[in-house]
């Protein structure tokens, strides 16, 4: 079974980082009490206010099954919220580690 791996580039603009770092915790609770197959995530600060989000699914099912749900908890709610812009969304299989 292969890993499946979401990267999602987003902004967000500099008055919304606090508040993005601090709504982070409880969307990755909800994450983990809410999506089967999540296995982890990884928030990486890139250049000129973007971020880069790197979540590991079990299969590429619980990831498709995920997105499906949305912001269906407060905590995602939150975090989405405080997001500018979606810059882009991939999907692809973890090469190593596995």
């Amino acid at each position: 079974m292969s890993t499946s791996v979401e990267l999602t580039r987003f902004r967000v603009t500099p008055e919304n980082t606090d508040a993005m770092l601090a709504a982070r915790p409880a969307m990755l609770a909800d994450f983990h009490a809410d999506r089967s197959g999540f296995l982890g995530a990884r928030l990486v600060r890139l250049p000129d206010d973007e971020w880069l989000d790197v979540v590991e699914w079990r299969t590429a099912e619980d990831f498709a099954a995920s997105r499906a749900k949305g912001a269906n908890r407060p905590g995602i709610a939150t975090f989405f919220a405080t997001i500018d812009a979606l810059v882009s969304a991939e999907e692809g299989v973890l090469a190593d580690g596995e």
